[in-house]
């Protein structure tokens, strides 16, 4: 009979085989009532899953995370119920959980309109009340197939044709709806209260663009009314911060059909890039970095050899000349080993780094492309350490502090930290990425720092440490990496002599602070909602004269300002000096420099800052000094 170990320690025996829900029951009514799912020997299950061997079991509700992605997962197939009561005729596909919310894919004559979603989401909200059970049961593959397929449901035949043999077949039932699911699910359709759907969009079946357009229905569910209002709010503050939005008002890059996913970055915006870079390049320099170039394309050969054109030839551009077949850099890294292969390296020359702001293009679909924060092409802060198997603790030590310095000095202070571990496709064998791993993890102890796993989503050539920094409404971007390859350096003919006067392959070190550059700046731009600190502000300062007789004077004061190093300019148009100020607190300026007769007068300044604060009258002098007060150490 079953023995169940409880996560707090506690061990209750049974003289039969039970129920999680009859557990649950069996250590109180309140979390009886509370339960979600829970994890049976680490798997997560349905509340009905029955414990008939000892085992180690937690119950999980709706305030744990796992709880979460079963409520979503869970009203995904309530939409799906839904939309099949309102529109019968609509065929559903896919409905996965996604961050902050979930999906589901339906085929249907015609598109969905926000009359639509209304009606849905109403329905939804009706059979929620309803209070069905959900049941499980477990289905032959033929069985299912022919189930679907009378019921009109074309892809779901679809997917269970494409399940791998042995792998079990299980739908989930709640009242007249039938769906294809692994689950878990929730036990009733009470247990989802707080939902609501956001909007409609485009999505190819199974993301192919010869098949069919699917309308895609996006929501979000919760377990708190008060999480669903800050996630809105979330929302609402995020569609005002729009990189794209704010992109074009503060003149900053664009875009256009003639070169898709690709940016033209504007004065203004190149000022803003160029603050970036030439900070990042101060860190190479001070962290031992040599910087180099290298081609944009390369023979597809030496592709061949990194294990790029195996493992990320769907993701590259091609080129030919002259009977050559060559591929557009996607990468830096092959370019670095032939630098490092340029001559012969001893030992006593490692570590090595070099440092490139490395241009690359892939070929993303035209549907993930999304202003700076995914395009075909970008460059990248990029950086490649070769170095001895006893020197990546400490290079990887290194880089953790130099990483966590530059999020700080961009204003992220909350960082947290994940290990990317060996994915199924991937180069090199288990003793391989075994010691790969552990090298990475001793680091990260070595740096007291706490971090999350997140098995098969490595790098096809080594696992990698991810920083994820959270902006200032609260989302998450994954920014920084720094990856072990112990596989690429061998691929690539890389070598030094040893100590023993023996040839060996250095271990390759891949690592990013900002990553993309396109991408960290149209991350800046939405976490500061445009109004960018001093230091990385394109224009810092303006100065406006109120009319024509000031003219003289206020050029001169922009003329010192840019001589103190500031990016500085005047506005000398014979405009109300209202209309100036509007215009240019518009454009988010930290500072407005304002010069009137009385300022002339007295060779002084009346100064605003952004915000609208009216900081009075003082000197040229102190108002550098004041500025100069803000700049974060080493961006001067």
């Amino acid at each position: 009979m079953p023995e169940v170990r409880l996560p707090d320690g506690t061990i209750k025996s049974f003289d039969q085989p039970l129920s999680l829900a009859e557990l649950a029951q069996s250590i109180g009514s309140g979390l009886a009532r509370a339960a979600i799912a829970g994890r049976v020997d680490g798997k997560l299950v349905d509340t009905s899953h029955l414990i008939d061997r000892d085992a180690e079991v937690a119950i999980v509700t709706a305030s744990d995370a796992d709880g979460l992605e079963v409520i979503r997962h869970s009203t995904a197939h309530l939409l799906a119920q839904a939309v099949k009561q309102l529109f019968p005729d609509a065929q559903v596909t896919i409905g996965p959980v996604i961050e902050d919310g979930f999906y589901y894919d339906f085929s249907y004559k015609r598109p969905f309109t926000p009359e639509d979603l209304a009606a849905i989401e109403q329905r939804m909200q009706q059979i929620a009340k309803r209070d069905l059970p959900l049941t499980r049961q477990v289905m032959e593959r033929t069985d299912a197939i022919n189930f679907f397929k009378n019921e009109g449901e074309h892809y779901k035949a679809q997917i269970i044709e494409s399940v791998p043999d042995g792998e079990e077949i299980s739908l989930y039932g709640q009242g007249d709806f039938v769906d294809l699911c692994r689950g878990p699910h929730v036990p009733s359709t009470g247990k989802l209260k707080v939902f609501k759907l956001l909007k409609v969009a485009g999505a190819y079946w199974r993301g192919d663009s010869h098949n069919e357009m699917l309308q895609r229905i996006y929501g979000t569910a919760w377990a708190k009314k008060g999480d669903l209002q800050a996630y809105l709010f979330r929302l609402e503050e995020a569609e005002k911060r729009d990189h794209r939005k704010l992109g074009r008002q503060l003149d900053l890059f664009h875009s256009q059909d003639e070169a898709p996913g690709m940016v033209f970055w504007r004065p203004r915006g190149c000022r803003l890039w160029q603050q970036v870079e030439q900070y990042m390049r101060g860190v190479y320099r001070n962290n031992g970095y040599q910087e180099v170039r290298c081609p944009q394309i390369l023979d597809v050969s030496l592709w061949k050899k990194s294990g790029h054109w195996d493992n990320f030839r769907e993701n590259m551009f091609f080129t030919a000349s002259e009977n050559r077949e060559y591929a557009v850099k996607p990468m830096n890294c092959p370019g670095h080993v032939q630098i490092f292969n340029s001559d012969l390296r001893s030992y006593r020359d490692l570590p090595l780094r070099y440092g490139e702001f490395g241009a690359c293009h892939r070929d993303e679909p035209s549907g993930a492309l999304h202003g700076l924060m995914r395009v075909r092409a970008f460059t990248q802060d990029d950086g490649h350490i070769f170095c001895m198997p006893e020197q990546i603790e400490p290079e990887v030590m290194n880089f953790h502090k130099q990483a966590l310095k530059v999020y700080q000095d961009f204003g992220f202070t909350d960082v947290t930290v994940k290990l990317a571990l060996r994915p199924d496709k991937r180069l090199g064998g288990d003793e391989v990425w075994d010691h790969a791993e552990a090298a990475l993890r001793q680091a990260l102890r070595g740096c007291n720092v706490q971090w999350h796993e997140l098995p098969g989503e490595g790098a096809f050539y080594g696992p990698k440490i991810e920083y994820h920094l959270k902006d200032s409404i609260g989302r998450a971007w994954q920014i920084g990496t720094i990856q072990v390859d112990f596989m690429m350096p061998q691929r690539l003919g890389a070598e030094y002599v040893a100590e023993d006067n023996t040839r060996k392959a250095p271990v390759m070190l891949h690592r990013a602070i900002v990553g993309s550059m396109e991408r960290f700046i149209g991350i800046l731009i939405e976490h500061y909602a445009g109004a960018l600190p001093l230091w990385l502000s394109p224009v810092q300062v303006v100065v406006l004269n109120i009319s024509e007789h000031q003219s003289e004077y206020a050029e001169s004061v922009a003329k010192r300002l840019v001589k103190a190093g500031f990016r500085a300019s005047a506005d000398l148009r014979n405009q109300k000096i209202t209309y100036k100020i509007r215009e240019h607190s518009m454009q988010k300026l930290p500072y407005q420099v304002i010069v009137g007769d009385k300022e002339v007068v007295a060779s002084m300044i009346a100064v605003r800052a952004r915000g609208g604060g009216d900081l009075g009258q003082m000197s040229l002098d102190s108002f550098v000094m004041r500025l100069r007060s803000e700049l974060p150490a080493g961006t001067e």
